[in-house]
C-alpha cells in the first residue's frame, strides 16, 4: 500500500447506490483513498445526473449532462453501466463483489434479492464482504417496502416540528432544513458503520451486514431535543433561531444588518455585558446563570435588541471577537467561499473534468498528517470506466462488445 495514498487505499468499494445518502457515504470512502466502483443503469445512470439546472458547463459554454446535485456526491469514483435485470449484468456485479471489501446499496428492501445480488447471496461467495443497505425505513417494520426522501423523513422524524419560526409569527410554521440533512447524516452513519465493520473484520476475518434507515438516523439526531422531551415530558416547539437550552443565542439586528450571537456560558455573558456597558445585567438574578436566562429570555432579548441597534455590525463583531464572545455575520453561500478562514483551509478545490473543464468541488473536511488526502478525480461521466473495469475482470474486447450488444452494459 502506498502510505501517501490515503488511509483506505487498500479498500475496494462496490457502490450500487444512487441519489444521495449512500453515494455520500461512498464519496467519503473515496475521499479517504478507497477505490470506489459506481454501478449505474445504462443510458440513464444515477437519477441525480438529471437533477438540474444548474448543470456543469462545458468548454463551449453549453450545459453538459452533469447536474450540480450529481457533482456534489460522486467524486473519486469510477462508473460502469450494468443492467441488473440481465443475467450477464448480474454476473458482472458478482465478479466485482468477489473482489470488493464493501458493498453499498440503497434499493427498496427485497429488490436485489430478485437478482441474486442481496447480502446473503453475495456474502455466500465472499464471506469477508461488508454489505450495507441504506433505505428509508430499514429492512424490518411496517414501512420497510416504502420509498422515502429526505423531505419526508425530516417531517416524519420530528425535525420540521422544531425547525422554523413560532406559529403566529411572520413566516411561522414548519420548515425543512436548507440542505438534505437526513441524507447527509445517513451517509455519515453508513460510512462510520462500514469502517467499524472493517476494523472488526481485521480481528475476525469475516464481514458483516449493516442495515441503515433514514428514519432511524433522523430519530437519533434529534439528540438534545429528544432528550429534552424524554426527561421533561414537554414537547419541543419551533422557536425560530433561538436555542432551546442555552441563552442568549439568536439573531439580532444591528444598525446596518443582522448578526448571530452565540453565548455559551456565564463568563461569555458577563463579557457581552461589558462590551455593551451593561455590567449590571450579569449580576441581575434573572440573567446571572444560563438556567435563569432561559427562563427569562423574553425580557433579556428585548433588552439586547435595544442595545444591538445602536451598533454597526462590523464594529460590534470586532468588539465581541476581542472579548471572546462568539458572534458573526450571516453569510450567503457566495460569502462562505470568500471567507478568509474557509480559503485558508482550502475548502474549495478544482479538478479536471472529462468534458474539458475544471469542475469545482467542496473539499473534504478530514485532515490527516501522515496520509494527507489527495484531490481525487472528478465525478465520472456515465459509464466512463466500463471498458477498463471489465478488462480488469478479464474480459476481452470481443466479450465487451458482445455484452454491449445484449444490453447488459451501456
Amino acid at each position: 500500500m502506498n502510505a501517501n495514498a490515503g488511509p483506505l487505499s487498500h479498500v475496494k468499494v462496490l457502490d450500487l447506490s444512487r441519489i444521495l445518502a449512500a453515494p455520500w457515504a461512498a464519496q467519503i470512502l473515496a475521499d479517504l483513498g478507497a477505490e470506489v466502483i459506481k454501478v449505474e443503469r445504462p443510458q440513464v445512470g444515477d437519477d441525480t445526473r438529471a437533477w438540474g439546472p444548474p448543470f456543469l458547463k462545458g468548454p463551449d459554454g453549453k450545459d453538459t449532462k452533469e447536474a450540480g446535485y450529481y457533482l456534489a456526491v460522486n467524486r473519486g469514483k469510477r462508473s460502469i453501466t450494468v443492467s441488473l435485470d440481465k443475467p450477464e449484468g448480474q454476473r458482472i456485479v458478482r465478479e466485482l463483489a468477489l473482489q470488493a471489501d464493501i458493498v453499498l446499496e440503497n434499493y427498496k428492501a427485497g429488490t436485489l434479492e430478485r437478482y441474486g445480488l442481496d447480502e446473503a447471496s453475495l456474502r455466500k461467495i465472499n464471506p469477508r464482504l461488508i454489505y450495507c443497505s441504506v433505505t428509508g425505513f430499514g429492512q424490518t417494520g411496517p414501512r420497510r417496502d416504502q420509498p422515502a426522501y429526505d423531505f419526508l423523513i425530516q417531517a416524519m422524524g420530528g425535525l420540521m416540528s422544531v425547525t422554523g419560526e413560532k406559529d403566529g409569527r411572520p413566516g411561522g410554521g414548519p420548515q425543512k432544513v436548507g440542505i438534505p440533512i437526513v441524507d447527509l447524516m445517513t451517509g455519515m452513519y453508513a460510512a462510520v458503520s462500514v469502517l467499524a465493520a472493517l476494523a472488526r473484520r481485521n480481528e475476525t476475518g469475516t464481514g458483516d451486514y449493516i442495515d441503515i434507515a433514514m428514519l432511524d438516523v433522523q430519530v437519533a439526531t434529534l439528540s438534545n431535543q429528544a432528550m429534552n422531551y424524554l426527561v421533561s415530558g414537554k414537547v419541543p416547539r419551533r422557536n425560530g433561531n433561538a436555542h432551546p437550552n442555552i441563552q442568549p443565542q439568536d439573531v439580532y439586528a444591528c444598525a446596518d444588518g443582522d448578526v448571530i450571537l452565540v453565548v455559551g456560558n456565564d463568563g461569555q455573558f458577563a463579557r457581552l455585558c461589558e462590551v455593551f456597558g451593561r455590567t449590571e445585567w450579569a449580576s441581575d438574578e434573572r440573567f446571572a446563570t444560563n438556567a435563569q436566562r432561559v427562563r427569562h429570555i423574553g425580557e433579556l432579548s428585548a433588552m439586547l435588541c435595544s442595545v444591538f441597534g445602536a451598533w454597526e455590525r462590523e464594529r460590534l463583531i470586532a468588539a465581541l471577537d476581542a472579548a471572546g464572545v462568539p458572534c458573526g455575520a450571516i453569510n450567503s453561500v457566495a460569502n462562505v467561499f470568500e471567507d478568509p478562514q474557509v480559503k485558508a483551509r482550502g475548502m474549495l478545490k478544482h479538478v479536471p473534468h472529462p468534458s474539458g473543464v475544471d469542475v469545482p468541488q467542496v473539499a473534504t473536511p478530514m485532515r490527516f498528517s501522515d496520509t494527507p488526502l489527495q484531490s481525487r478525480s472528478a465525478p465520472p461521466l456515465l459509464g466512463q470506466h466500463s471498458d477498463d473495469i471489465l478488462a480488469e475482470l478479464g474480459y476481452g474486447a470481443a466479450d465487451i462488445a458482445a455484452l454491449r450488444a445484449t444490453g447488459a452494459i451501456g
